[in-house]
């Protein structure tokens, strides 16, 4: 066979089910890539190998994904027998006592779970490092970052680790660090993907789970493992008319397309950017869509004035969960992100936190009234290519120079995350430093089949997979 790096998931799984290999190679493969590149990347925070070892050598579902390694991001989704820190000193636990709904659905794909991914504390910034875990780093350059707040997932998929990882998005946090490694990050239609019943500080709707992958099919193949409704939800579930995976290959017809390198400042894009933002313009517009600069238009201080209170009143009661459960208020083992979101959300009134809500929906209407005119949406994910590992310094305790930075450097993604509505990622470009440079495709509220098909056609228009990164395979 190629190297196993060189394969994405559902082709690491047709060579188990014509049995040129077996589970068990598979997961030696991805144990071998971990302890090779870990050290220098710090993408996988805990390991479970013997874990694996077993479930590798037993009777696995007969999944899409069969046999495939998959790796956790340490937030959230639990796995029975697995601790759960979510990169805080405070909210560590040694164990949780069952799967989450979606980690049942991982199995029911075939995966192997080998272990967690690094991620910020609470999942808060843009930047994977921490108190607890440290920076985490880009396969493509190690002094730069690998995003947040899924970075270890994607450090470690773009790395050749797995072909694939679990990953959450709240407001970037799969396609910023899909852009940062050059990979595909899909953040989902809000509910696509179950919650689960434990899931209480995801009740503003704002996080969605996926992964993120190498290629489109992938990314699409999971989705329909996992995306269906999920018994008793409170949530209507978005419907689809076939298979996400059928979707990838048909053609995606002639699709009205704005795009757009506008920012909440108002400040430009880096110039790098801008040229990779209008290249891709070019390319739909010779593929035959109707593509024409246009933004969204909206007030975007008034939309995170309002994202502001409504986030920081539920963190506060999330952390209220979390005081409950250990029995103490926090002291100094929360950094400093996550105390002053506490101390935010703990003064506000519930007048406050309801007028963040109702200014969010009037908001969220104008943004999708846009999409009336409009089936895609087109910008850069970040303002510019990833930077250097340190500008981003999540310790530091200049915060407002840090909520600078963050804001330069993560301009666009987080508009649909409050609208609930599909966004991806698509690495198709990269600096003259070698980073990769992504665009961000958005479609109307739970059209991820539009996507899909636009994105194979990019895929094979605009190919990445022969790129490979500094520390690969």
């Amino acid at each position: 066979m190629q190297d196993y790096a060189d394969y994405d998931g559902l082709g690491l799984a047709e060579l188990v089910n014509k049995r040129d290999v077996t589970p068990a190679e598979l997961l030696d493969a991805a144990i071998a890539r971990i302890e090779r590149h870990n050290g220098e990347l710090n993408a996988v925070v805990y390991k479970a190998y013997d874990e694996a070892r077993a479930t590798a050598a037993g009777e696995l579902p007969d999944g899409p994904f069969k046999g495939v390694p998959f790796l956790i991001k340490d937030l959230g989704v639990r796995v029975k027998g697995w601790p759960r820190t979510s990169a805080s000193r405070f909210a560590r636990l040694d164990a949780d006592a069952e799967d989450s709904i979606l980690t049942q659905r991982y199995r029911e794909a075939g995966v192997v779970l080998v272990g967690k991914t690094n991620t910020p504390e609470f999942g808060i910034p843009g930047v994977t490092t921490s108190a607890l875990f440290g920076p985490c780093r880009n396969p493509w350059n190690p002094d730069h970052i690998s995003g947040g707040s899924s970075g270890g997932a994607a450090s470690a998929v773009a790395s050749g680790m797995v072909p694939l990882a679990h990953a959450s998005d709240g407001l970037g946090s799969i396609r910023i660090p899909a852009a940062c490694c050059g990979l595909v990050g899909l953040k989902t239609t809000r509910d696509r993907n179950p919650n689960g019943v434990h899931d209480s500080d995801r009740a503003i709707g704002f996080s969605v789970d996926h992964v993120v992958t190498r290629t489109v099919r992938d990314s699409a193949a999971m989705l329909d493992v996992t995306g269906y409704p999920q018994p008793a939800s409170p949530y209507a579930h978005p419907k689809q008319d076939r298979p996400y995976l059928e979707e990838v290959s048909r053609a995606p017809g002639k699709l009205r397309i704005a795009f757009s390198s506008e920012t909440p400042t108002g400040a430009p894009v880096d110039a790098e950017v801008r040229a990779a933002l209008e290249r891709a313009a070019e390319t739909l517009a010779q593929l035959g869509h109707d593509v024409r600069e246009e933004g969204l238009g909206i007030d975007y201080r008034l939309l995170y004035q309002a994202q502001g209170l409504v986030s920081a009143s539920n963190f506060a009661a999330a952390m209220r969960r979390w005081i409950e459960l250990k029995g103490c208020e926090p002291g100094e083992e929360i950094e400093g992100l996550a105390r002053r979101l506490y101390e935010r959300g703990k003064a506000m009134s519930g007048q406050d936190a309801m007028w963040g809500w109702q200014q969010l929906r009037l908001l969220n209407r104008a943004i999708l009234q846009r999409f009336e005119t409009w089936d895609v949406y087109l910008t850069p994910v970040l303002n510019m290519p990833p930077p250097r590992v340190g500008y981003l310094d999540t310790l530091t305790d200049d915060l407002r120079e840090f909520d600078k930075r963050q804001a330069a450097t993560f301009g666009f993604t987080p508009p649909f995350n409050m609208t609930g509505q599909p966004s991806l990622s698509l690495p198709l470009a990269q600096s003259q430093g070698g980073l990769p440079i992504a665009m961000m495709f958005t479609a109307k509220y739970a059209d991820e089949a539009t996507l899909f098909r636009l994105a194979g056609q990019l895929e094979k228009e605009m190919p990445w997979k022969d790129r490979k990164p500094m520390v690969w395979g």
